[in-house]
């Protein structure tokens, strides 16, 4: 499913709304990414996550 591995952030629900006020249903997707992050132990693991984590994992200082 589309979820963030590293915050868990999933779709968002609400609704199209036309001229008319006509609502129907839409979903938001977050935009995930398949990317390698080296963890402290030095080993490499493939996940999917969000690019907002992925902007946060840079200006996080190491």
């Amino acid at each position: 499913m589309a979820k963030c591995q590293m915050c868990g952030k999933g779709p968002s629900f609400g609704h199209n709304v036309s001229f008319s006020k006509r609502r129907t249903n839409r979903m938001w997707r977050p935009n995930l990414q398949k990317t390698t992050i080296i963890n402290n132990d030095g080993s490499k693991v493939q996940v999917r996550i969000c690019t907002q984590c992925m902007r946060t994992m840079v200006k996080t200082p190491r």
